[in-house]
């Protein structure tokens, strides 16, 4: 089985997005796999090992909350951080995400480069 330690996933239908997040992980020396949508994501945590998932809230397949789920099944120690321009960290449905372990962060759209490395830090020992 592959080593956690570098590999992130990301799962987001914005290839923009993707970029983004990819080129914050990369120049801080992490490998990131990146899904466009659910059905895509399911297949590579089947089959490779991730140190942390960057979900986005909403898929053109699936909902990211329960997509979040899903991959809970899959991988239960898996860290899952909701990324979203729809939700904010106080809203409901995402302070309760957050209280039964669903995911382990919250970051709103549009974030900053020290957000996303504050995260991957609060969570590198996960």
């Amino acid at each position: 089985m592959e080593d956690r330690k570098g590999k992130f996933l990301i799962i987001d239908d914005e290839p923009d997005m993707c970029w983004a997040l990819e080129h914050i992980l990369r120049k801080n020396g992490g490998l990131a796999r990146k899904a466009l949508g659910g059905m895509e994501a399911r297949t590579f945590i089947k089959s490779e090992c991730f140190r942390l998932v960057f979900l986005d809230a909403k898929l053109p397949d699936i909902e990211g909350l329960e997509l979040a789920r899903q991959i809970r099944e899959m991988d239960s120690k898996l860290p899952i951080i909701l990324v979203s321009g729809y939700f904010y960290r106080d809203d409901v449905a995402v302070q309760k995400a957050l209280d039964e372990g669903l995911i382990c962060d919250f970051i709103a759209k549009p974030y900053s480069n020290d957000e996303i490395i504050m995260a991957i830090k609060r969570w590198q020992s996960f």
